[in-house]
């Protein structure tokens, strides 16, 4: 029965595709992805949906059609599993990491399903067991971009509340020198949220690092900033 369910999804994402959806949404990757067409808004109101089916089960068998969703490759599929693992956000358990890191780097191969996955679930995950940072702050040296991406994407929901701001500019750091542009604009987004509490301590992060800081990751960095940080920190 449970399995039925995501035949029953993905024959509702089916018919609501459509080939002037598909077409923009192309245009926003840069690398193949595979698409239904798809309007998101969509996507969430069906992931919702279907949710109040499953909310019975036990957590382990809903993180099984997770994966079952995810092993598509379809990015629609992807954003209902993260729904649903956001979903089960109060049942979050220490070793649930384990899962999450694995997902990461198995299924997660273009920019929506990272942000998805690790501003939600990810984010969460990390406030609730920040022990669990550690781990994050090994993903720069992946050989996988998405990997990399993730490691910041994973920081920015506690950054943006003013949380472990030594944590966040240490994989900041990390990520610094990095030459894959999906990476220096996470690297980037990650600071600029960190800024919104904690904005001279980001500035002096990104004047004492600014030579050595890719341009697109300085530019995302001080977007928040006011126009005299802003301007000094342009300089060259």
């Amino acid at each position: 029965m449970c399995k039925y369910i995501l035949s029953i999804i993905r024959a509702e994402l089916l018919q609501n595709a459509d080939a002037k959806t598909l077409e923009s949404a192309q245009r926003f990757f840069r690398e193949p992805v595979k698409l239904y067409g798809v309007k998101t808004p969509v996507v969430r109101e069906i992931a919702r949906r279907h949710f109040k089916s499953i909310r019975h089960l036990d957590k382990t068998d809903i993180f099984e059609l997770c994966e079952d969703l995810l092993e598509t490759d379809y990015t629609e599929d992807a954003i209902v599993a993260f729904d649903w693992s956001y979903a089960l956000r109060r049942s979050y358990e220490p070793q649930d990491f384990h899962v999450f890191e694995r997902w990461v780097g198995a299924y997660i191969n273009n920019w929506v399903k990272c942000d998805t996955f690790c501003n939600h679930s990810l984010g969460t995950f990390v406030e609730m067991y920040p022990q669990h940072i550690e781990r994050l702050k090994r993903w720069p040296a992946s050989d996988n971009r998405w990997v990399r991406r993730a490691a910041a994407a994973s920081m920015i929901l506690p950054a943006r509340r003013g949380l472990f701001l030594s944590d966040v500019l240490e994989i900041a750091d990390l990520l610094l020198r990095d030459t894959d542009d999906m990476v220096q604009k996470g690297c980037g987004w990650l600071l600029k949220e960190a800024s919104r509490c904690h904005q001279q301590e980001v500035f002096h992060f990104i004047m004492s690092r600014k030579g050595e800081m890719a341009r697109t990751t300085l530019r995302y960095a001080i977007e928040k900033m006011p126009p005299d940080m802003r301007r000094m920190a342009m300089e060259r």
